[in-house]
């Protein structure tokens, strides 16, 4: 799952993606108001830390944008301002959560993970398609019940397609999410074929009934029984 942090205090936004990624999250950060909107333009991503005082403007007008666009990202307000007209704006407008300075960064990585599995699982503990079945909170993967060991990036692809089931997806789209923003702008994708290829193997031997089907010129998909 790939995060975008939006905070102005270097400290607070240094430690908060050290933990993240320690968790696993591919995780994106950003300053001010100005980069945070190039950003968001720019890339997708599953889950949005926001600051609501940022330099250049202000994080509740990034909100509304984001929702202009129609983005899909969960959004958790991190603000200072614990004022009660700033949170009711923020829900209003459409964020999952509101969560006030100073916080715990476990409470923090809780609400990240309940905003994904709402917006990604219906609230559920899993990810299913066919016999394969994902649990995401502890990035385990099984077929048929028999647990199946993949390796980190192997992981993440596999999860991008079973919260996208149906969806294609392209090589850049793919690159992105998984290794990064600007990922997408290298001169080739060998890094790509050679994950997808060692996962789907690994899923077929393992008598996965759900497949993740090249699309000839363009990408992949998630192909369920």
């Amino acid at each position: 799952m790939k995060l975008l942090i939006v905070e102005d205090e270097p400290s607070l936004r240094e430690i908060m993606t050290r933990t993240l990624q320690r968790e696993h999250y591919v995780v994106e950060q950003t300053a001010d108001y100005a980069s945070a909107l190039d950003k968001i333009a720019a890339y997708d991503y599953d889950c949005i830390l926001l600051d609501i005082m940022l330099p250049g403007g202000s994080g509740l007008r990034l909100l509304e944008e984001l929702k202009r666009q129609r983005r899909r990202a969960g959004i958790i307000i991190i603000s200072a301002r614990d004022s009660l007209d700033d949170k009711i704006e923020g829900l209003e407008l459409g964020a999952d959560d509101y969560l006030p300075k100073p916080f715990h960064l476990a409470e923090l990585s809780a609400r990240i993970r309940s905003v994904l599995r709402r917006h990604q699982r219906g609230g559920e503990p899993t990810l299913e398609a066919g016999n394969v079945r994902v649990y995401p909170d502890s990035r385990r993967v099984e077929v048929a019940g028999r647990p199946v060991e993949l390796l980190r990036k192997e992981y993440d692809i596999l999860c991008y397609f079973m919260s996208r089931p149906g969806h294609t997806v392209d090589k850049a789209t793919l690159a992105e999410a998984v290794w990064g923003d600007h990922i997408d702008q290298v001169d080739n994708f060998d890094f790509v074929y050679a994950q997808m290829k060692n996962l789907r193997r690994k899923l077929a031997e393992a008598g996965a009934d759900t497949e993740i089907r090249a699309v000839y010129g363009f990408g992949y998909k998630l192909v369920q029984p």
